[in-house]
């Protein structure tokens, strides 16, 4: 069964909202084996949603919409939906009593406008949303089948999993599952790897071998179609053995082994704290790690020393160190100390650079990592590409990376 996402909304395409919603459908309907060739997004537009729609359902066994069944003018995929289908809009004064007793329990009077969401396309069956107004629709156009659903991730969701999948599964072909395998690496450019696993990329069609490049990290995803799950793993095997092979210690971990995960367990298997003093990141390094539920089992704190002077007073970093470059790999082994002492950790990664766009000392991009630990000290000065945000970015994770080779 062929399934398309179409994403309603104007927000989506000016870059207001990101569309988080395909991310979830996606990942939710390679789970359950459906084939998912195509995505849309469109805005609040009522002669391009219509066109949109039929040219999903043109395709396509199913199609599942997301947002535009609000009470506002804007929202107009019911519209569209009757548009497509040739059929008219009906009142459902039920659910408009439902509506009402809803805002009446809440002690407010409910706006006229909301009524909106009491019409649907004549021949259309609703999908209960329990954690909003927007009730969802399904309707039959054609050969496919088409499910609205409301826009808000906490409202679609819930409706997505207990109603629009488990239905077309009742109805699928029984094609079975989609599995993937994300293996991580760091250290070496998308090309490069691209080359050393060229071959397995040109002649593997079950599974299927991509690349996907991210702050600084390079994924190698491979994806197999199979009867189940046992059946897919071991498509996936065989390949998977050949790139641990030919990219060594480039991979770091799979799914869902983040690298701040992988520091996390290599501190709690040697006993050590974890601390950072961060410049030009400006605690970016300290967020990754303590986004980690347990954190504080390992980490220690952050001190963020921007200004030379608090390197100096907080960090106890030399004048005549920072005087020679604040931008220096004896500043950075200097900060790891300060830190280590100051915040009682046993390992310190410290981050001093110019992250741009105006040159500090040192060309824009240029950026000082360096990690102590109870048994050595290393630095490693890196030219970063891209914009400040990029630079601070890759940075964050090539610091996480130090720490983690120190540590192994």
């Amino acid at each position: 069964m062929i399934v398309e996402t179409v994403a309603i909304g104007t927000e989506l395409l000016l870059g207001q909202i990101a569309n988080t919603n395909a991310a979830r459908i996606g990942e939710r309907l390679a789970a359950a084996g459906f084939d998912h060739y195509n995505q849309q997004v469109v805005g609040d537009n009522l002669e391009r949603m219509v066109a949109a729609l039929q040219l999903a359902t043109a395709r396509s066994d199913a199609v599942i919409l997301t947002g535009g069944i609000g009470p506002t003018q804007d929202d107009q995929t019911r519209e569209a939906l009757c548009e497509l289908a040739g059929v008219d809009l009906v009142y459902d004064e039920g659910y408009a009593e439902r509506l009402r007793a809803r805002w009446e329990a809440r002690g407010r009077v409910m706006p006229e406008q909301n009524l909106r969401q009491a019409y649907q396309p004549e021949g259309s069956a609703t999908i209960a949303n329990p954690k909003g107004t927007a009730q969802g629709l399904r309707m039959r156009v054609g050969d496919a089948w088409v499910f609205a659903l409301p826009g808000v991730p906490a409202e679609m969701i819930p409706m997505l999993e207990r109603d629009v999948i488990p239905f077309l599964e009742d109805r699928g072909d029984g094609e079975g599952r989609i599995v993937s395998r994300l293996l991580r690496t760091w250290g070496e450019s998308e090309s490069r790897i691209a080359e050393t696993l060229g071959d397995l990329f040109d002649e593997s069609t079950n599974p299927t071998v991509a690349f996907l490049a991210s702050s600084g990290e390079i994924k190698v995803r491979l994806t197999a179609k199979a009867a189940d799950d046992d059946e897919a793993e071991a498509l996936i095997a065989p390949i998977e053995a050949q790139v641990r092979e030919r990219l060594g210690s480039l991979v770091f971990g799979a799914d869902d082994d983040t690298v701040e995960a992988v520091v996390f367990a290599a501190l709690a298997r040697r006993g050590w704290t974890l601390g950072t003093a961060e410049s030009a990141t400006g605690g970016m390094i300290a967020e990754r790690i303590t986004s980690i539920p347990g954190a504080s089992k390992v980490f220690r704190g952050s001190v963020v020393a921007y200004a030379t002077e608090v390197k100096e007073t907080l960090l106890g970093v030399d004048p005549d160190v920072t005087a020679e470059a604040v931008v220096s790999e004896e500043t950075a082994l200097a900060m790891t100390r300060g830190a280590a002492e100051a915040l009682g950790a046993d390992v310190v990664v410290a981050v001093t650079g110019s992250a741009g766009p105006d040159v500090l000392e040192q060309a824009a991009g240029t950026m000082v990592v360096a990690v102590r630990t109870p048994e050595t000290e290393t630095v490693r000065t890196l030219r970063m590409p891209g914009d400040r945000e990029r630079v601070r970015t890759y940075t964050t994770t090539a610091a996480l990376h130090l720490v983690r080779l120190a540590l192994s």
